[in-house]
């Protein structure tokens, strides 16, 4: 079969290999393939900075080669298949392995939270074919369902030279919704982080939410995605623009950033530059047109990770007043092009963003008045607009480099191996 390589961005250089380096296994659901470098960039650059941190990694990607539901609903079917040779094709990313694991389930909105039944075999039969030519130290899941328990179940079927440590990363909706949506995924939520010898949480919140579904104290690492930062200084757009970059889904909120232009006067209204795909989309464009906002904003679709930064770097604030946030790497991604950001109050990303530094304004939930006074008085106010940009990209230089969070991923690592060894 041939393999494919492709360069995906900063972190490219080959890590020295030796085995007296820890070896990990990355697996995960949500990963990038040719025909989408965007899907789980986030799990691919953390594996690339643990790789540049001293550790060997090489990356199981599990591929659904059925067509979701959505995919047919929107007559999208041609295009998907077009996609999944590519998906089922072995690569090399950034210098990353990367081999595909097939496995089929029934659809995703009965039954996603319980998908780890289905993707174990395939995993378990991956991971010891593996374990032979490759023995390694440690499994690394992310999220907690479905791929977590595929993980456990995999590690308890799987015959491997060493037993291997077992990670396992939250994002988000595996600890917020995902196990609520039935018993058996409910069930596999609270196994997945029992087995788990360490914990990744990327936030505060998300850690102390796995220890409440947990039931007990857990190895729990928060560790921090990262962000790169512009070569140069950035070009901004000569009128005041605001920018969010995320799939369209409800939960992002573009809905209330739109609510909120509405309410400004139409000699102060800024631009709106929208990136990324979703099938919120054409609500998202009749409502810009329902409230007479259609001139002031653009919906640019799904852009290749660099390309979506370089244009949000051009803007002047990143807007993405979301509600179940434990992160939002999009944060740290626009403020280190010197962005201010607005995000929500109680979120758990946002919390941790603003808690270690500035450059990072918190509104209340679902209020378009509040994001609208507060979009009005940082338009307004050129010279507080210049501190929060500053203090945006201290913050990140500070405490949100794929430097710090490969090395911190790498700790989690180690600790995982104790673990296995005590």
């Amino acid at each position: 079969m041939q393999r494919r390589t492709i360069k995906h961005g900063a972190g490219s250089r080959t890590a020295v290999r030796s085995r007296s380096l820890v070896r990990v296994v990355v697996v995960a659901e949500w990963y990038p393939s040719p025909g989408d470098q965007v899907l789980g960039v986030w799990a691919h650059r953390q594996a690339v900075a643990a790789r540049d941190a001293g550790v060997e990694v090489r990356v199981l990607a599990l591929r659904r080669p059925v067509p979701p539901i959505e995919v047919l609903r929107r007559g999208g079917l041609g295009r998907w298949l077009a996609d999944v040779p590519g998906s089922l094709t072995p690569m090399v990313l950034d210098g990353l392995s990367v081999e595909p694991v097939p496995f089929v389930a029934p659809p995703r909105p009965w039954s996603y939270g319980a998908w780890g039944h289905w993707a174990a075999p395939p995993l378990a039969l991956a991971l010891a074919r593996l374990s032979r030519s490759w023995p390694f130290d440690v499994v690394h899941a992310h999220s907690v369902v479905p791929t977590g328990f595929a993980a456990a179940v995999a590690r308890r079927w799987g015959r491997f030279v060493a037993a291997p440590a077992l990670a396992i990363s939250t994002h988000g909706p595996d600890v917020i919704s995902v196990h609520a949506r039935s018993a058996a995924a409910r069930r596999a939520t609270e196994r997945s982080l029992l087995q788990a010898d360490v914990v990744l949480a990327n936030s505060s919140w998300a850690a102390r939410r796995c220890e409440q579904l947990a039931g007990r104290a857990l190895e729990t690492h928060v560790v921090h995605f990262g962000a790169d930062f512009p070569a140069s200084a950035p070009e901004r757009h000569v009128r005041p623009t605001l920018v969010t970059v995320a799939h369209l889904h409800a939960r992002k909120r573009h809905a209330l950033v739109l609510r909120a232009l509405a309410e400004l006067t139409p000699d102060s209204r800024p631009d709106y530059v929208v990136i990324g795909a979703g099938r919120g989309r054409e609500p998202l464009e009749q409502l810009a047109a329902q409230l007479g906002l259609a001139r002031q904003v653009r919906f640019l679709g799904q852009l290749p990770n660099p390309e979506a930064l370089a244009e949000a770097w051009r803007c002047h604030l990143y807007v993405m007043p979301s509600v179940e946030e434990p992160f939002g790497v999009a944060y740290v991604e626009a403020m280190a092009g010197g962005l201010p950001a607005i995000g929500t109050r109680g979120e758990g990303g946002p919390e941790d963003i603003a808690a270690a530094g500035g450059g990072i304004v918190l509104v209340s939930r679902d209020d378009h008045l509040a994001l609208a006074r507060e979009l009005e008085a940082l338009l307004g106010d050129p010279g507080r607009i210049g501190a929060l940009a500053h203090a945006a990209r201290e913050n990140v230089e500070r405490n949100f480099t794929w430097r710090a969070c490969g090395e911190a991923t790498v700790a989690a690592y180690r600790a995982a191996i104790e673990r296995v060894r005590s």
